[in-house]
């Protein structure tokens, strides 16, 4: 009888000490929103560029199959929290990344830092991820607020866009978005006149649009992303407010919501995205092997993602280990050279800096291909477009 009580608690102990299966492996995580105004932003396309990542890596690390896991969190910062949280004690998920959505980016930050997890954010904008909301283990890939605000609004008060008026997303990305292009049209000696905050995933933007008009501001800043910028431009069409010489900003917008809107209705924005399929051989080499995966171009968002991941697979391999601190440290250290970013650097604070790219979008008879669609107009260098990390507001940095 004792020897059998023995040997049943030495059963138990060795199940306790072996790891759960996807532990012995890597895994990352693609929290995105796969059904909601965001779909296109990135969506499953986003979940693909981190499968061509892991492919292109070879499959395995440190002798360990990768996987890839996804999850749509809808936009809501607490079922994304519960999702995240399931992932990390119970699937054995280290990495997450994409995070489309700022409110939700910012409760997986901090998540991430309580359990000493990794989280790369890609689709999220808010420049406080780096900012103020920085923790050790918490990155920040393809954009934010700040460099839309040099690259965008920057551009348009130095075109004489010198009077402002912002269609702002009620939420944390709209609100950084706002703040940080009026500081600097309000710094290059313009003024901000107004502004509204518009619900998430509205369907009616007359009253606010019309606001907007009456304010005879030169530019109406579109601080929105996805459908809310898509329904915000058709609208205000309706309403001939470029017509009457109001001029649109779209803050966030991405090669996903100019197919969306279509050349006719698009033609003419400016924007800025940090990547762009018909840039060069490399960028085209890419999103060439996308478009067989999906029969379409990627945006910012997606090559980002390929981008993130990948870079987390090369940290785990020069670390020798997944273990959070050591794979951070290597993410701070190594360079990004891709096909998404080429001389990327990441900050102390976990802001990966790389060039951006100013473009306008053509009219219909200037485009000569499928998904032919911007022009650009110039390059804004990586140090200009991003904060330092002195600069930041992350107290790691101080």
């Amino acid at each position: 009888m004792k020897s059998a009580l023995l040997s049943a608690a030495a059963a138990i102990c060795g199940l306790l000490l072996v790891a759960p299966a996807s532990a012995q492996g890597v895994k990352i995580g693609i929290l995105n929103d796969q059904s909601g105004v965001y779909a296109d932003y990135g969506g499953k396309w986003s979940v693909e560029a981190a499968r061509m990542a892991v492919e292109d890596f070879g499959g395995s690390v440190l002798g360990a199959k990768i996987e890839v896991v996804s999850a749509d969190h809808q936009n809501k910062p607490d079922l994304a929290t519960a999702i995240a949280r399931r992932w990390y004690e119970v699937e054995g998920v280290d990495m997450i990344t994409e995070l489309t959505t700022s409110s939700v980016a910012l409760a997986i930050h901090d998540l991430s830092r309580q359990m000493k997890k990794i989280d790369i954010v890609v689709g999220a904008a808010t420049s406080r991820l780096t900012g103020d909301a920085c923790q050790p283990y918490g990155f920040h890939w393809a954009y934010d607020t700040h460099a839309l605000a040099v690259g965008t609004g920057g551009a348009l008060v130095e075109a004489g866009g010198d009077t402002w008026f912002f269609l702002t997303a009620d939420y944390a990305f709209g609100y950084a978005l706002e703040k940080d292009t009026g500081d600097l049209v309000r710094e290059k000696g313009g003024k901000v006149l107004g502004s509204v905050r518009v619900p998430l995933n509205s369907s009616d933007f007359s009253s606010f649009l019309l606001q907007a008009q009456s304010s005879k501001a030169k530019i109406i800043g579109l601080a929105n992303a996805g459908l809310d910028t898509t329904n915000s431009i058709k609208q205000a069409a309706e309403f001939g407010i470029v017509k009457g010489g109001q001029k649109l900003a779209a803050l966030l917008m991405t090669l996903a919501e100019v197919h969306g809107l279509g050349l006719e209705a698009a033609q003419g924005l400016v924007l800025t995205e940090g990547y762009y399929w018909d840039r060069d051989d490399r960028s085209r080499d890419f999103a060439n092997r996308f478009f067989k995966r999906t029969d379409r171009m990627p945006n910012m968002i997606q090559a980002g993602t390929y981008s993130a991941t990948l870079q987390y697979l090369k940290a785990v391999k020069a670390a020798g280990t997944k273990d959070t601190e050591a794979v951070a440290a290597k993410l701070k250290e190594l360079p990004v050279d891709d096909d998404f970013a080429q001389g990327g650097k990441v900050l102390p604070n976990g802001r990966m800096v790389h060039d951006l790219y100013l473009f306008e979008v053509k009219k219909p008879q200037e485009s000569k291909k499928p998904w032919d669609y911007y022009k650009q107009l110039a390059v804004v260098p990586g140090d200009k477009a991003f904060l330092s990390a002195k600069d930041s507001g992350c107290p790691l940095t101080k």
